[in-house]
């Protein structure tokens, strides 16, 4: 990906004390943005946002299923990030856990859900953590930056999906 396209910025809101909702708007239908987000070849595109090359993208897209992102970054080191799947509605919605082996006690619950209107998807992204801490320091971890590269990229996968 070198220049990233954009229907808007993600939105970020914290709804309780312990999750983070990020919405994004994505100009693409709900069956590309999903293939982009379950699919592997497409993860590499996009998943890191342009701060290092996913180097593995593992995906058992089935309630049981596990999956596992590494990212290789500039320094040589690798950041890895799995969670294993609890729900899959292909299209819809998606429930998961994800831990990120730098702070692995800190691990979440993410629903993300795409619903299409007139051939524009909004992907909902909510990540339920334990805790007030937990959140904060998933907060914190400039986590906002990266992910507004990553719904950037994604967003370009989509759409040359059509």
């Amino acid at each position: 990906m070198t220049e990233a396209s954009s229907s808007g910025p993600a939105v970020v809101n914290f709804p309780g004390d312990t999750q983070i909702l990020i919405t994004r708007e994505i100009d693409a239908p709900a069956r590309l943005v999903y293939a982009a987000w379950t699919t592997p070849e497409l993860i590499k595109q996009w998943w890191s946002g342009g701060r290092g090359e996913v180097t593995i993208a593992e995906v058992d897209l089935r309630a049981g299923g596990t999956w596992r992102h590494v990212v290789t970054v500039s320094d040589g080191s690798e950041v890895i990030f799995e969670g294993e799947y609890r729900e899959i509605v292909p299209d819809e919605r998606i429930v998961s856990t994800e831990m990120y082996e730098g702070m692995p006690e800190a691990g979440a619950v993410n629903t993300v859900t795409f619903d299409e209107k007139d051939g524009t998807t909004t992907v909902a992204l909510l990540v339920q953590h334990a805790n007030k801490e937990y959140r904060n320091k998933h907060i914190k971890s400039g986590m906002e930056a990266a992910m507004q590269e990553a719904m950037d990229h994604l967003e370009q996968v989509a759409v040359a999906l059509g």
